[in-house]
This record gives C-alpha cells, structure tokens and sequence, in this order.
C-alpha cells in the first residue's frame, strides 16, 4: 500500500492511499482522483518521506501504529492541515443537518423570512445579486463554498 501526499491546485494537502504508483496514475488519468475540500481533479503528488516501523510492537505501542508518510517538518503544514479538516468537518455537518433546496434557495428563504412557509434549514444556490438581495430585506444568509465531496467518507 502506498500513502501519497497530494496537493490540488488550490493548495489543498490531504493524503491518497493507493495499491502501488502505477495504480495512483491510473486513476489520476481516469479522473477518480479529486481534492476533498475543493473538489478539483487537478491534482500533482508532492515530495514525501516513507518511515519504516522497525520498532514496531516493542517497547512503545504508539510506535507501532502504522505510518507510511511522514509529516512534514514545516509548522505551516500542520496549521495548514488542522485547518483544513476543521473546514471539511462543519461543512459536513452543515451538508447532513441542512436540506438541499438547489435553484429555489432564495424563493424559499425568503417565503421562511416572510412567514408564508415553516422555517427548516436549507442550502442551496443563488445568485450574488439575488443573495445581496436577500441580505437587504434581513434574510439571514451566508455564503459557503460548494463542496460535493462533504456527503462521502474520505478514505
């Protein structure tokens, strides 16, 4: 098993698990490879170090968990990552406890505002010109990036 770091070309970092390089390339080609934070197919492996376990199941049972990459030594890195699983976990949550409503966003939001329709939690899309809109006549929005990956499990 190989575990690959991978960046998107938005500067997203996450790791890849993958059955050897060949197997990485191969999907990479087929456009099964994408960013889970952005969701971008343009994806480019970046320089990793393998560790090797040798200690592993001797004195310290931390040191026998299994890594294949380690981190880098870069403190932005670690930043870097925590931030982004930060995003990625609230925007799950917001995917799971939210009803996707799609073109009709801001028709509903405002028919909740107005009361002419019962208030539940909704997402979807609207135009920066129908939000502003929205915003002007006191309808509580906030705009968020699309994230589809945010309904899968990452592997």
């Amino acid at each position: 098993m190989k575990v690959l770091d991978l960046q998107c070309v938005h500067q997203h970092v996450f790791e890849g698990w993958f059955g050897s390089e060949e197997d990485f390339a191969s999907q990479l080609e087929r456009g099964l490879v994408s960013c889970p934070l952005c969701g971008d197919q343009r994806i480019e492996k970046k320089l990793s170090a393998p560790r090797l376990n040798l200690r592993a199941g001797k004195e310290d049972p931390a040191a026998a968990t299994p890594r294949a990459v380690a981190m880098s030594n870069h403190p932005a890195y670690a930043e870097l990552a925590e931030l982004q699983a930060r995003m990625l976990k609230a925007m799950r949550e917001i995917v799971n406890n939210t009803e996707d409503v799609g073109e009709r966003f801001a028709e509903q939001a405002r028919a909740m505002h107005h009361g002419e329709m019962e208030h539940r939690n909704i997402r979807g899309q609207a135009t920066p010109e129908a939000a502003l809109e929205l915003i002007e006549e006191g309808v509580d929005v906030m705009p968020l990036p699309l994230l589809p990956p945010t309904k899968e499990t990452l592997q």
